[in-house]
């Protein structure tokens, strides 16, 4: 194996946020549609699932962790579903605050949320681009 393929990126293995409080994130986390994959309370983990990836969201209880709101510049998860517009009506609908109403993009409509600690997640569709989307 070369150095270039032995150094190629092969894909997400997990995505980390910290949290403040597992339970909280988990309870925030599964109204905003994310089953767990498995938790384990006395380590301050859990893993939440991405549709049928292996990798999913891992969150991890850290001291110091505090409520915050977002900046701008924070960075970002961006996930696909099939219908920004109508995921940002189910989390409306399960109690989970969008950071702004759906707002247009090049490939579709992306609505965002941000757990209490400031991570962003954001839904995106590709129905402006539909040939760009995965299969379901």
């Amino acid at each position: 194996m070369s150095a270039d393929q032995s150094a190629e990126l092969l894909g997400f293995d997990n995505v980390l946020f910290p949290v403040g409080d597992l339970g909280e994130a988990v309870g925030f986390y599964e109204r905003a549609g994310f089953p767990v994959a498995f938790r384990l309370d006395e380590i301050g983990l859990a893993i939440l699932k991405v549709g049928k990836e292996t990798p999913g969201v891992l969150l991890r209880v850290e001291d110091g962790i505090v409520a915050r709101t977002p900046s701008w510049p924070s960075p970002r998860l961006w996930l696909e579903v099939r219908d920004a517009r109508a995921k940002g009506q189910a989390l409306a609908a399960a109690g989970v605050p969008l950071l702004a109403e759906p707002f247009s993009v090049a490939t579709g409509w992306t609505v965002e949320i941000a757990d209490p600690w400031g991570n962003v997640v954001g839904f995106a569709d590709y129905l402006k681009r539909p040939e760009l989307a995965r299969s379901f």
